[in-house]
């Protein structure tokens, strides 16, 4: 029998913002980038993301790791590089995607939750 697991996803991003302050929270996310790339390429790859998943104890199926690149790759290379990878995390939050911080949002441009250097940084 197959179980559905359903995971609470709780947006810290906003808190981290207001802790850390814009540059600090962008230092965090290139961090956790350089985390997930392939050291040679430079780029978050289908290999180093499947590869890491697995060093973090994470069962992440190919189909699953392969729809995490599309979601993120706007050039088409298969692969995320350090800005789509940013990219891909200011638009997975939810407070970050409305112009005022409100959450809600649908994952589409919108605001950097009011914090004028994150509006500048994408």
């Amino acid at each position: 029998m197959e179980q559905d697991y359903l995971l609470d996803f709780e947006d810290y991003f906003p808190s981290m913002i207001a802790r850390m302050g814009a540059e600090g929270f962008i230092g965090e996310l290139c961090n956790g980038f350089r985390l997930l790339m392939d050291v040679n390429k430079g780029l978050i790859t289908f290999e180093s993301l499947k590869l890491n998943c697995y060093l973090l104890g994470l069962d992440v199926m190919d189909d699953e790791l392969a729809c995490m690149l599309m979601e993120g790759d706007l050039d088409g290379d298969g692969a995320l590089s350090q800005m789509e990878f940013c990219i891909l995390m200011f638009r997975l939050s939810s407070c970050l995607c409305t112009p005022h911080g409100g959450g809600g949002g649908d994952g589409g441009s919108g605001g950097s939750g009011g914090d004028p250097m994150l509006m500048n940084v994408m």
